[in-house]
């Protein structure tokens, strides 16, 4: 049996993207830089109305396996998708990327595949439109005992708590990998998605063995606009705590141990899997046994990296950049 570095488990979901101005996203009453989801009919109306899009295969914590593939790791990603042009366009393309994708499109008449219109303004601000379809449907049954039971890390998308199948698949997978020894995570995914599910994201940071978060998302988790007394509070319940901030120092706390770090200014040509990216170089560092700063330095970089060009997942050889600031 194959054993991964690290799996996710997440919305598999087909990232259509277009570049737009702002009088666009007024006139199609689109909100700027979050995501929403969107019914059918809306999700078609937008997609009709792209201009020139670009499609690859998406989903955050797919993004995050995507760059951990780009570094050598060896992953698989627990999904559900439609067999439809867009299910078997995914599962070709995260196969392709490295990345296993063990549960086989579905066939017969269930939800098609999901899809995100994404809207890129000239700021490089990423304006979400997300048709969740079939991947909202992701249950415990899609777990396999082989695939979960066999990561070293568990990586894991908060927005899954938003069905309670996927709820049931998120438990059984975290259980499956602790139970055979490895570690088990989750993104906050977003701050409506942590005002949804408080007391679930409250109870896993004591839970589970590391938590990934923006400073929007801790200040949500525990209702305050002090981001410090926010990380305090995680920090005293939980064992490894991440606040990544836009513009401004990644705060990473394990105990009584803190690293700050730095993060490099590039004026975005899309920031689009900015925080996926640096999930990324941040659990490479962790599956490699990396100290937290480096860790955190391996984030930054990899997160650089992405919002210099268009698209969410790496286009340069990322092990490359880490050996150019001597990180490797």
């Amino acid at each position: 049996m194959k054993t991964y570095q690290v799996v996710g488990i997440g919305n598999a979901i087909v990232d259509v993207l277009t570049q737009c101005d702002d009088s666009f996203l007024d006139l199609m009453g689109i909100e700027k830089g979050i995501m929403q989801l969107v019914e059918r009919n809306r999700g078609e109306m937008l997609y009709g109305a792209m201009r020139s899009p670009v499609q690859q295969p998406g989903g955050s914590v797919a993004n995050t396996l995507a760059g951990l593939g780009n570094l050598g790791l060896s992953t698989a990603f627990i999904g559900r998708v439609h067999d439809d042009a867009l299910g078997r366009f995914y599962a070709r393309e995260m196969i392709a990327g490295g990345t296993d994708f063990p549960n086989p499109p579905v066939a017969g008449g269930e939800l098609p595949s999901s899809r995100s219109m994404i809207f890129v303004s000239p700021d490089g601000e990423r304006s979400m439109n997300t048709y969740l379809g079939i991947s909202a449907e992701l249950g415990p049954e899609d777990v396999s005992d082989d695939v979960a039971g066999r990561a070293e890390i568990l990586f894991l998308e908060g927005y899954l708590y938003d069905k309670d199948k996927g709820k049931a698949a998120f438990e059984r997978a975290a259980k499956l990998c602790r139970e055979a020894g490895g570690q088990a995570g989750i993104t906050l995914s977003d701050p409506f998605c942590v005002d949804r599910h408080r007391g679930d994201f409250r109870r896993l940071v004591k839970d589970l063995d590391f938590v990934i978060g923006n400073e929007a998302e801790w200040q949500s988790l525990y209702e305050t606009d002090d981001l410090g007394a926010a990380l305090e509070t995680a920090a005293g319940e939980g064992r490894l705590i991440v606040c990544t901030r836009s513009g401004a120092d990644v705060v990473i706390v394990r105990g009584d141990e803190e690293a700050v770090v730095p993060v490099r200014r590039v004026v975005p040509v899309d920031a689009t899997g900015a925080g996926d990216q640096f999930a990324a170089g941040f659990l490479y560092g962790i599956a490699t046994g990396q100290s937290l700063e480096i860790c955190g330095r391996m984030g930054v970089v990899a997160a650089a990296e992405v919002i210099s060009h268009f698209g969410a997942r790496p286009e340069t050889d990322l092990k490359a950049l880490f050996r150019k600031d001597g990180l490797i």
